[in-house]
């Protein structure tokens, strides 16, 4: 019975509900039938609760349950004394911390429900880590007992002592305009501690903004008014909850760029960030997290960012022998078709196109695709590349479109299956489609869940679904990877891929991770010009081309890691970077 602590039992606070049931996990359980409380379901009871350390493990209660509310996981017998917080019996347990050090950036990188939000909440000094007792949570006397001898009983100390002051970037930014009203210029001039609201505003590109509304600013210009709302402020404790989504590659860098200049000896930077190439720009070190989403999450110890981010796609911790995903994720980017197999497919041909809207122009060099092809249209914001494919005119031969907005606001009232079912009725029961893209998308465990409720993550891998159960010719997805975790993303490309492939469709793609780009793409459109003014949208090119004449104009470069083949941006100036402009050589599909 030693590891009688170690399994974790789960009960889902939405999903249990015992007064629709007949109460199946209790009849069911052989512990209960021998008499000892190990489920308890009173009528009064709002969830059941199950005792972890009666429990055997044997499963019965999870395969009886109606709603599908229980999971029961046998954890590494090594974590027992390592639990860091739980919230309340049968729920979620965080087990260990990552480590911060002052004058380096810390990156966090896992999936999505593992911990890293709590993880941020208690290292910012919001959340007081009870060990996992709950029901007795300790002082911080004997929580800093606990971390004795380690770097964090320092950094508590410090944040108990010297009262440190922590800032964090929240997740979503498109929630910022319900709960601040202004303009732009007047709440980071209020804001501005440090005087440099000048300097950062011109690095993240928003003087323009600075007489609009909070509530006119899109996405990405929400997201570079947050991260600046942080910057400017003075503060000991700097965190940064996924900074780049909504933002094109160039902002993404910029913002890198931004936040690392708040390097200083006494300070201390954590980010977590799914765009692993912006990761890999910005992070000093990395911690994984891995576990089960909603269940358990275990923080790993600091390693180099390479390492740190090549564990996490190996899914194999060697520092603790522990694989924690079957698969090992490899972005071997398919070369595309050769002009002999793009001649047999069936080909759409578009010619020159202007368009005006307002003060802007959009240019569009004629063209072809094929069915069976992902375009990946590459540019920065405010070259409107959406426009290019409501645009098409009347001499392209008329197509059925479906589309994914880049903004999803839930206004459909009632459960995931229900909009599935209005909108996809005939797609989201077919084998073939449940396969290919339900299943993978996981969109089975939040089927029966109230839309008004999902996480920005759920919400697009359902806005995904959507626009793929559509039957169309084309279909135009605008950033696929937006709220989705780094293995969501891979995920996502891959569904998207082998979907146009099977369907014989073609698909045009607004990505702005990199790495999502790359392992997408069959052949990309690069756009060029005055953002917001006039902009060309160039004729399709190959991969390797149209990455190189891209990057070149954003001046960046990029190599492939050896291992995974995932590429990693050249730090500006390095050895490789000048060598690799010197050749022309931005992209490369080899090393």
């Amino acid at each position: 019975m030693a590891d009688k602590n170690t399994r974790i039992a789960i009960v889902n606070h939405d999903k249990c509900k015992p007064k629709k049931c007949r109460q199946e996990c209790k009849k069911s359980c052989p512990v209960v039938r021998m008499g000892k409380l190990c489920i308890e379901v009173t009528p009064q009871s709002k969830i059941a609760w199950i005792s972890e350390s009666l429990c055997i493990g044997c499963g019965i209660c999870v395969k009886k349950c109606p709603f599908g509310a229980i999971s029961i996981v046998n954890l590494p017998s090594n974590l027992e004394k390592e639990t860091t917080h739980r919230y309340c019996a049968n729920s979620f347990k965080l087990h260990r911390l990552p480590i911060p050090r002052p004058g380096e950036v810390l990156g966090l990188v896992g999936t999505n429900g593992i911990g890293k939000s709590t993880a941020l909440k208690i290292l910012a000094g919001k959340q007081k880590p009870n060990l996992g007792r709950f029901d007795a949570p300790p002082d911080w006397q004997e929580i800093l007992a606990y971390f004795r001898g380690s770097e964090l009983q320092n950094y508590f100390t410090k944040i108990l002592e010297d009262d440190l002051k922590a800032i964090v970037k929240p997740q979503y930014v498109d929630q910022i305009p319900k709960t601040v009203k202004g303009s732009v210029g007047s709440i980071l001039s209020r804001k501005d501690d440090t005087k440099s609201e000048e300097v950062v505003c011109e690095q993240l590109d928003l003087l323009h903004l600075r007489d609009r509304n909070v509530e006119d600013l899109s996405g990405g210009e929400l997201q570079r008014f947050a991260c600046a709302v942080v910057c400017i402020q003075r503060a000991d404790i700097f965190m940064f909850d996924e900074p780049s989504s909504y933002l094109d590659v160039k902002q993404r860098l910029r913002a890198a760029i931004t936040i690392r200049s708040l390097i200083s000896p006494d300070r201390y930077i954590i980010v977590v960030e799914h765009d692993l190439s912006v990761l890999d720009y910005l992070s000093d070190f990395i911690c994984c997290l891995y576990g089960v989403p909603s269940v358990y999450g275990v923080v790993t110890m600091p390693f180099s960012v390479r390492e740190g981010i090549n564990i996490f796609l190996d899914g194999f911790v060697p520092t603790e022998n522990l694989r924690f995903r079957e698969t090992s994720l490899v972005f071997k980017v398919a070369e595309t078709a050769t002009e002999e197999e793009v001649k047999k497919m069936c080909r759409y041909q578009y010619p020159n196109m202007k368009k005006c809207m307002g003060e802007f122009s959009l240019t569009i060099t004629e063209g072809e695709f094929t069915d069976s092809e992902i375009m990946v249209m590459l540019g920065e914001n405010g070259e409107t590349r959406e426009t290019v494919v409501h645009g098409k005119g009347s001499e392209v031969p008329i197509l059925n479109v479906s589309y994914k907005p880049q903004k999803i606001s839930p206004k459909f009232k009632g459960s995931v299956r229900a909009l599935l079912h209005d909108k996809i009725r005939d797609a989201y029961t077919h084998p073939q489609f449940v396969t290919d893209v339900m299943k993978p998308m996981q969109i089975e465990s939040i089927i029966d869940q109230d839309i008004q409720n999902l996480s920005g993550g759920e919400l697009q891998r359902v806005a995904l679904a959507l626009c793929l159960g559509k039957p169309a010719d084309v279909y135009l997805i605008d950033e696929p990877s937006a709220y989705l975790d780094s293995e969501q993303r891979l995920m996502a490309a891959r569904v998207i891929k082998r979907f146009i492939l099977h369907a014989k469709k073609t698909a045009f793609v607004v990505e702005h991770d990199f790495i999502m780009a790359t392992y997408l793409a069959d052949r990309v459109i690069v756009f060029d010009g005055i953002p917001s003014r006039s902009t060309t949208a160039n004729t399709p090119q190959t991969l390797l081309a149209g990455m190189n004449k891209f990057l070149s104009q954003l001046e960046i470069t990029f190599r492939r890691d050896p291992n995974n083949f995932r590429p990693r941006i050249n730090k500006l100036n390095s050895i490789k970077d000048v060598e690799q402009k010197k050749s022309g050589n931005y992209f490369f599909l080899d090393d």
